[in-house]
């Protein structure tokens, strides 16, 4: 992956997440979508349906692979799935930084170099009210820092986290951890389940250094125009 900066292209700061149920209909948006995109998400439910080979086939295209599992198990189960994803050759893995320290440094230990592994802070869907019944009492901000810190020590590359919690994230870390946003909404998109999301242009003033979209294109009747009308939004 690009180390993100100020010069990065509009197109190489976004990830475009295949939520569909095969991978036939995976497949034919990639291929529709030919030059258009380098880095595509690939979550529990395509890989849940697939398995590892929606990634060798997808990887086979050129793209990046940025595999969203957000790991959560026992340390060695979850340092061997890192493992396992290093050899498959995707290039991003997510991990609940909820896992704990333990969790996370086998995690880290077991990343191969090429690896970018991006620990969860808390989800975009989630609010005050999900983390109460979860027994955390505080806020979200103070949740996301909290789980942040852990992360940085235990030397996860970068963060998950919503448009509203980046800006916080970016003066504790500078340039240390890379931030990566679900919950990016162009401003002519339905904001469908997300609680915390923000347009492109606020997520990337706010420190974001690659956004995460998903149905805004994935569900456009002309999934390329939707992506122009998102990549002229970043660029201006």
């Amino acid at each position: 992956m690009k180390s993100p900066s100020s010069k990065i292209s509009p197109r190489d700061r976004l990830i475009l997440a295949l939520d569909f149920p095969t991978k036939a209909e995976a497949l034919a948006l990639v291929s529709s979508l030919s030059g258009a995109v380098t880095t595509y998400k690939i979550g529990l439910q395509l890989y849940t349906a697939e398995g590892p080979e929606i990634i060798r086939a997808v990887a086979a295209t050129g793209a990046n692979i940025f595999l969203d599992l957000k790991l959560h198990d026992i340390p060695s189960t979850v340092a061997k799935a890192v493992a396992a994803a290093g050899e498959l050759g995707v290039k991003m893995l997510t991990v609940h930084l909820s896992g704990g320290r333990a969790m996370l440094s086998a995690a880290v230990e077991a990343k191969p170099a090429n690896l970018f592994l991006l620990g969860v802070t808390v989800l975009t869907s989630a609010t005050p009210e999900t983390l109460s019944e979860t027994g955390v009492n505080s806020g979200v901000a103070e949740q996301v820092l909290r789980l942040a810190e852990l992360g940085h020590k235990t030397g996860i590359d970068g963060l998950i986290c919503s448009p509203h919690e980046a800006k916080t994230l970016r003066e504790r870390f500078g340039d240390e951890m890379k931030l990566i946003t679900p919950g990016v909404r162009p401003s002519w998109a339905a904001a469908h389940d997300q609680k915390r999301f923000a347009t492109p242009d606020a997520a990337l003033k706010s420190g974001a250094d690659y956004l995460v979209v998903g149905r805004p294109i994935t569900g456009d009747p002309d999934p390329r125009a939707a992506i122009d009308r998102l990549l002229a939004e970043i660029a201006g």
